[in-house]
């Protein structure tokens, strides 16, 4: 069997204190925060020089007979931790193990080049095109003309940026990704096979065919968002397609013409958005949810995995199935078919 391989290496000599310090948690007044961590590890086969939390009730067990040299926990479990396991108590210790992680994996938080930074001799960038300084552009790139990269954007192999496209700064176009009629906002990540800024799907129908409607609008990315693998966003018919500030898009998500995503926005795999509907901010979307087009869903509002969204949404609900309904609700009705659906097993 071939050696395993780590990908991404720890940053050595980071300390419990360091962790402590990183991620406003608190340290008993005993607390040895010198100890250094080396691993992040679950917490029910974390071991010597290890980090690991806990947030979901259902370890608490585990918790007591972890073997970690540090644990990120609520208040509630600090008499549960071993004498031998130092207590970073946080009010958020998901949060918390987050912003840990990310001081010990740097290098994780966003896609790496793989050659050193610069324009590979195997990219073309056109004359015409404005690459700032630390921006990477690795081989088999292409820049078209009147774009423009950011300083200490990552532009990966096999990326094609199309003709005045903007890419905002520390943004990162991982490879095979191609993205035109766009601006890109900054600290965004685009994850390699991503499609932006290709037709919405716009024809006039009627008998003897159907007519394709030119898309010429754009696909605007606000700073901070993060486009998972393999997900389509189409430009605008007539207007933009937006997706507000710090949205998170997992894989293979589609996102039609038109459509406008607000803030902080959370949408999960296998999701479809048809064209002209709007998103509030903080809206979740579960995996597989289909939302119709030309609807709106208000901001706070959470959709159930494998629900259908056919109508306008109120802000702030939860709603679930098809066609979604208020999840208390559609629970009830899947409890109801199960006892039926037991009482007929009985009779046969």
């Amino acid at each position: 069997m071939a050696q395993a391989v780590s990908f991404l290496e720890s940053l050595s000599g980071i300390t419990i204190g360091d962790i402590a310090q990183g991620t406003d948690c608190s340290l008993s007044d005993n607390a040895d925060a010198t100890i250094e961590i080396l691993s992040v590890q679950p917490i029910e086969s974390a071991g010597s020089g290890s980090l690991t939390f806990i947030d979901n009730p259902k370890y608490a067990t585990a918790l007591t007979s972890t073997k970690a040299a540090a644990v990120i926990c609520a208040q509630r479990y600090v008499d549960s931790v071993p004498d031998s396991v130092v207590a970073l108590v946080s009010s958020q210790p998901y949060k918390s193990f987050a912003r840990a992680m990310g001081l010990m994996f740097p290098t994780a938080m966003r896609p790496q080049p793989i050659i050193a930074t610069g324009i590979a001799t195997g990219a073309f960038v056109d004359p015409s095109a404005q690459v700032e300084d630390g921006a990477t552009i690795e081989h088999g790139a292409v820049i078209g003309p009147g774009a423009s990269i950011g300083r200490d954007a990552l532009i990966g192999p096999n990326v094609v940026i199309g003709p005045n496209v903007q890419v905002g700064r520390n943004t990162a176009v991982c490879a095979g990704a191609t993205v035109i009629h766009a601006v890109i906002g900054d600290d965004v990540i685009i994850h390699s096979g991503v499609r932006i800024g290709n037709d919405g799907f716009g024809f006039a129908m009627g008998p003897g065919g159907h007519l394709k409607i030119p898309q010429v609008g754009r696909v605007v990315i606000q700073d901070k968002v993060e486009i998972g693998a393999n997900s389509c966003v189409d430009r605008g018919s007539n207007r933009d397609t937006v997706i507000g500030e710090g949205t998170k898009i997992d894989d293979l998500v589609m996102i039609g013409h038109n459509v406008v995503i607000g803030q902080h926005c959370v949408i999960v795999g296998q999701t479809g958005i048809a064209g002209s509907s709007e998103l509030g901010d903080y809206v979740v979307l579960g995996g597989q949810t289909a939302v119709n087009g030309h609807i709106k869903i208000g901001s706070g509002a959470q959709i159930a995995g494998l629900s259908g969204v056919s109508t306008d949404v109120p802000p702030g609900v939860q709603l679930g199935g098809v066609p979604a309904r208020n999840i208390k609700h559609w629970m009830r009705d899947i409890a109801r078919l199960r006892r039926e659906a037991a009482q007929m097993d009985k009779k046969r």
